[in-house]
């Protein structure tokens, strides 16, 4: 699959912007994740918006991405210097994947440059090209130059276009590959077109897919036509698009026609020789697809990447089911044939013995004699050997002496057969190894080769000559009530192994169903955990994401929660009311400081304290420096009772939305007086702090200040939809794993307790995932969401290595 811009893509997209979008104004910049940035533009009769994702794409949009509610450091740094500014001109560096976007003119102009190929980057630059942001730094590879911030981008070391390939060139090119090569992979380094448009090239002039002798004019000429394209594309306002791939659904109903999945491959300006038998999307424009609609080829393509992997990890799944399948029945045909074949050898075994009964019984009486006159095993060959030199017609039968295990080994043949069966026998055995005769015989005439044509048969000295023909009778006997057996087995066996792949089929597809209606949302990418009274805690993973939540997430009436230990992560309990917090959401917060710090490793129980929000600072004071995720707390802490080190790991449930009614009050102080009520005039309260909480966030647009408002009026209605108590007539959409204090879990119908132990975390989780799929309680749906959810996500929030405790576990384990 297609995943980033070609250099055609990148000159159709640049000509497309230049044509409907300079000299429209900067209006804001916003970030979606720390590599995927918005540039909203905007002019008295039109919007527009840019989405820039670095090393990947560059195109506009009229989907509404979820941004962050707090900008990043870059988009910020983007905002100070581009908001109001024109987009005055788009090009790209040179030949390579570097697209230059300039806002602004002459001194006042500044640079986004977007690299789209390897990791990327995207860096803000002023008019000198002096860097004055960027996503990462980095050093040339080639030249010893620096991509960091005051560093200057060098916009001179892009390569520049250059004319078309000479003969020459192009035979110097050549004349290094090896014969039979690719001839796109030999040319691809070399020429500035792509591989797309080289094999389409090629295939228009009829050249063949490897290196041949004497191709060079021909390669030339094709060139040419690559080169035409690359004309078109500088003012380029043609079709788009969407090349798919097409896989086959596996089918267990026979006779079904198997189901199409059509998933997206590719997606080009062109639609290119190589493409044309292939099923594909066409689009108006390559960027956009008309005025009317919001959907663009670009947009659409990458939008659907993620289900589409989804799709074909099902796809592998199912055909992987009905592989397994397959290999039952298949392994089932060998066995019979096996079983089938011994019965075959054996019989004439016994029949070739019975026919041979005097020699086989007079070598016998030889062998035995020998060993009762207890003649040496090697003075036994010897003598065998000077008989078959004499021309004995006993000793010539025998074939090999294996007294070490009281047999000999005996060539026999078919005395009845004749001699012009055995004429006719030598001409088929002459021309089958010249090749000449065809694998057509039927099974009869193989039967009746195979009796006639002479066989070693092991005899065995402890019996007579009649008593081992009747063993290999016995054994032929043996192996046909086996074979029936496995018959009369195989039904049976077939018809488990076809309703197991049905349901993993199923699973399958349910599974699919599932993670396609999965939401992320924005507090998983952290610690987290509901508290039992409702409040949304979060916590960071490492220094990074410690800093990121007191900047970005830290609000009026949140609470800071930390642990003087090593290693401790800063918490902060969301508090959208800004009424007090209760004292069982402030312990379980201190647990969580305390469990995710080295006290957990150590097994040491200690205290954790918090702070308001206002307490926290990140200004150190006058001669000290503060570390990344480190800060400055002013005032006294409040410190909390000692936090055992105990937590639990379960499951919340999200519901339909009609659900969610059953679930008001689930979580919430329990006080004497409750009023179910309570909860929500929590978020009316909020509206009359809305002074406090937009003067911190004065620097905000418009755009933003209503994006936070919504969601912290709707934090409470999402709260209330993830439940851990499943109602039986609730529509359950998807599940959530948890991992938070034990007692944040009390009510959790599915749940295990975590404590200081020796367990991995990967192992951990899956045995309780385990404990609860085996449930008596745990219903079908709840089973399906379980198998959803991935094992990376299931331990990715324990704080270490673990001893998982719940009743009944290793019942479960045996189960």
């Amino acid at each position: 699959m297609k995943t980033r811009f070609t250099t055609v893509d990148i000159r159709a997209v640049i000509a497309e912007i230049n044509a409907n979008y300079i000299g429209m104004r900067v209006n804001n910049v916003y970030d979606i994740d720390n590599k995927t940035y918005l540039i909203r533009l905007q002019k008295p009769d039109s919007k527009a918006v840019l989405l820039i994702e670095s090393g990947t794409r560059i195109h506009s949009t009229d989907f509404e991405w979820p941004k962050n509610m707090m900008p990043s450091g870059f988009a910020m740094k983007c905002r100070k210097h581009l908001k109001t500014r024109r987009l005055t001109q788009v090009k790209q560096l040179g030949i390579d994947r570097i697209v230059d976007i300039q806002f602004g003119s002459d001194e006042a102009a500044y640079h986004l440059i977007i690299e789209l190929y390897d990791r990327g980057n995207i860096i803000l630059a002023d008019h000198e090209y002096t860097i004055l942001n960027l996503l990462r730094f980095r050093t040339a590879e080639a030249e010893d130059v620096k991509i960091a911030v005051r560093e200057r981008y060098p916009i001179e070391s892009a390569r520049p276009p250059e004319p078309l390939i000479s003969l020459e060139r192009l035979n110097e090119v050549l004349s290094k590959a090896q014969n039979g090569e690719q001839i796109k992979r030999v040319l691809n380094p070399h020429l500035p077109y792509g591989a797309t448009l080289i094999e389409h090239s090629l295939i228009e002039v009829g050249l063949p897919g490897s290196i041949k002798v004497d191709i060079a004019p021909k390669i030339l000429e094709a060139m040419q036509i690559a080169e035409t394209y690359m004309e078109k594309t500088e003012n380029f306002s043609g079709k788009g698009y969407i090349i798919q791939k097409s896989e086959k659904k596996p089918s267990l109903t026979a006779g079904k026609p198997s189901e199409e999945l059509l998933t997206y491959d590719e997606f080009h300006p062109f639609l290119f020789t190589q493409h044309s038998k292939s099923p594909y999307l066409e689009f108006d424009t390559f960027d956009k697809v008309n005025i009317k609609m919001t959907n663009y080829l670009i947009y659409e393509f990458f939008s659907k990447m993620e289900s589409q992997k989804i799709d074909m990890k099902a796809l592998q799944q199912e055909k992987q089911a009905l592989k397994k399948l397959e290999n039952v029945k298949k392994d089932h045909v060998q066995r019979l044939e096996a079983l089938h074949q011994a019965q075959e050898v054996d019989r004439i075994k016994g029949e070739l013995v019975e026919m041979n009964l005097p020699i086989v019984e007079r070598a016998l009486q030889v062998v035995r004699s020998a060993l009762a006159n207890q003649v040496d095993w090697t003075e036994i060959g010897i003598i065998v050997k000077e008989a078959q030199a004499a021309g004995d017609p006993v000793a010539c039968a025998i074939k090999e002496l294996k007294l070490q295990t009281n047999h000999i080994t005996m060539l026999l043949k078919n005395l009845y057969i004749n001699e012009e069966d055995e004429e006719e026998e030598q001409k088929e055995d002459v021309a089958e190894e010249k090749g000449k005769k065809t694998k057509n015989k039927d099974k009869g005439h193989n039967k009746k080769s195979q009796r006639n044509k002479p066989m070693l048969v092991d005899v065995d000295l402890g019996l007579s000559a009649y008593a081992n023909a009747k063993k290999y009778y016995d054994y032929k006997r043996s192996a046909e009530k086996k074979e029936q057996k496995t018959i009369e087995a195989a039904d049976k066996a077939m018809r488990s192994a076809e309703k197991k792949t049905q349901q993993t089929l199923k699973e399958v597809q349910t599974v699919t169903t599932i993670q396609k209606a999965r939401k992320v949302y924005w507090f998983e990418k952290f610690l987290w955990f509901i508290s039992s009274e409702n409040y949304l805690v979060i916590a960071g993973r490492d220094q990074q994401q410690n800093e990121m939540i007191v900047k970005r997430y830290l609000r009026a009436g949140d609470i800071y929660v930390h642990a003087d230990l090593h290693g401790a992560t800063s918490c902060v309990i969301k508090n959208p009311s800004g009424d007090p917090i209760p004292p069982r959401t402030l312990t379980e917060t201190g647990t969580m400081a305390v469990c995710y710090s080295a006290a957990w490793d150590a097994k040491i129980i200690t205290s954790a304290w918090w702070v308001h929000h206002h307490q926290v600072s990140k200004t150190a004071p006058t001669g000290e420096y503060l570390t990344t995720g480190s800060f400055m707390i002013r005032g006294k802490k409040n410190f909390l009772p000692p936090s055992y080190l105990i937590m639990g790991f379960g499951f919340l449930f999200k519901v339909d939305e009609q659900c969610v009614f059953r679930h008001k009050g689930e979580r919430k102080v329990k006080t004497v007086e409750d009023d179910m009520e309570d909860s929500t005039s929590k978020t009316a309260e909020l509206f009359e702090e809305e002074e406090e909480l937009l003067e911190k966030y004065k620097d905000q647009d418009e755009e933003d200040r209503e994006l936070m408002m919504q969601l912290l009026g709707e934090a409470e209605n999402l709260l209330t939809s993830l439940t851990g108590q499943p109602h039986p007539e609730d529509v359950l959409l998807f599940a959530v794993p948890v991992c938070a204090p034990y007692t944040a879990l009390s009510n959790y119908k599915h749940k295990v307790k975590l404590t200081p132990g020796s367990q991995k975390k990967g192992k951990a989780a899956r045995t309780a995932v385990l404990s609860f799929m085996k449930a008596k309680e745990a219903i079908t749906r709840e089973k399906d969401l379980f198998r959803s959810v991935k094992d990376t996500d299931l331990s990715r929030n324990m704080p270490g290595k673990v001893k998982v405790s719940a009743p009944n576990l290793l019942a479960a384990k045996k189960k």
